[in-house]
């Protein structure tokens, strides 16, 4: 058995790892309000944007841009990670990277290559040691308030590619944020369009099959018509201009639905976290009062022992 002096110092240490924890829960707790709201307000501006982008490539204009085409053989596919620039939030980034890994060697297995640009430290640290992914480009720390401006960059480095032929599929990747327990991993199609708008489809059917409400990426999308838009002042500016920001509010949703999930793992990790180390206190003190006892008790007997032989 440890000595006393030894389980006292454990007991000190888990004390102060206990404070620790407890500081970044409250951290995260106060954050998580902020965080929602922002998320929330702008989810009805993304869903608006995602709904008038499926009707325009539902529609049969004579233009075909670009996203709107999709290619008969991928032989690259682009992603765009969204992950956190900091840790000790449970197995959020684990849960994401793992599911993009998965997709990644199933897409190597058919012969096809990968690009990625990251958003987020974490996600850097990861992908950057896995030498099969190029990886492209990469933007951190965000701070509590993302600003469009730093994602531009990332968003078109992959953009350019789609663009002249190097990706012939664009994938989004980031922590859906559905309740303060519950974050899920989610790899939407971004690039094509029809791509993206057939996983829209399939996606609302079977929320609405299991009688959940429409998310941002799961709007109901009317069939194929046969007419189109009129466009002013012409087409080609038009859908340009349209579908970049189409692009761009995504991924700044992805950002902001993985900052409420960010706070919302990590407080619930620290709060487990908190409630271990109030477990492992109690045992140590348990601990340390039964060697306490013990010393006291041989204490007792040698000096008895050594007044019996006197």
């Amino acid at each position: 058995m440890a000595s006393g002096r030894e389980i006292k110092t454990k007991i000190k240490s888990t004390q102060n790892m206990r404070k620790v924890t407890r500081a970044l829960e409250m951290v995260s707790a106060s954050k998580i309000r902020k965080a929602q709201d922002r998320m929330k307000s702008s989810r009805p501006y993304a869903r608006s944007m995602r709904q008038v982008i499926a009707h325009v490539a539902a529609a049969t204009t004579e233009l075909r841009h670009p996203f709107l085409v999709e290619r008969t053989q991928v032989r690259r596919v682009g992603y765009i990670i969204v992950a956190t620039d900091r840790g000790l939030c449970g197995g959020l980034n684990s849960n994401l990277f793992r599911r993009t890994l998965v997709e990644i060697r199933d897409w190597q297995a058919k012969g096809v290559e990968v690009d990625m640009v990251v958003i987020g430290q974490k996600a850097v640290q990861f992908f950057r040691r896995i030498a099969s992914i190029n990886l492209l480009g990469s933007t951190t720390h965000l701070g509590e308030r993302p600003q469009l401006e730093k994602l531009i960059g990332v968003i078109k480095v992959m953009l350019d590619g789609y663009t002249e032929g190097k990706v012939d599929r664009v994938i989004l990747g980031y922590n859906d944020f559905i309740n303060t327990m519950t974050q899920k991993p989610r790899l939407d199609a971004l690039l094509p369009l029809p791509v993206a708008r057939e996983q829209m489809v399939a996606e609302h059917a079977e929320n609405k099959q299991a009688g959940e409400g429409d998310t941002v990426m799961a709007l109901e999308v009317k069939r194929e018509h046969n007419w189109d838009y009129i466009y002013e002042p012409e087409a080609e500016s038009v859908l340009e201009h349209v579908l970049t920001r189409y692009i761009e509010s995504l991924v700044y949703q992805a950002t902001l639905e993985n900052l409420a999930s960010e706070h919302a793992a990590r407080m619930v990790a620290m709060k487990s976290a908190s409630d271990n180390a109030n477990k492992v206190i109690d045992e140590l003190t348990l601990v340390y009062n039964k060697a306490r006892q013990a010393a006291i008790t041989q204490e007792i007997s040698e000096i008895v022992g050594g007044a019996a032989a006197v």
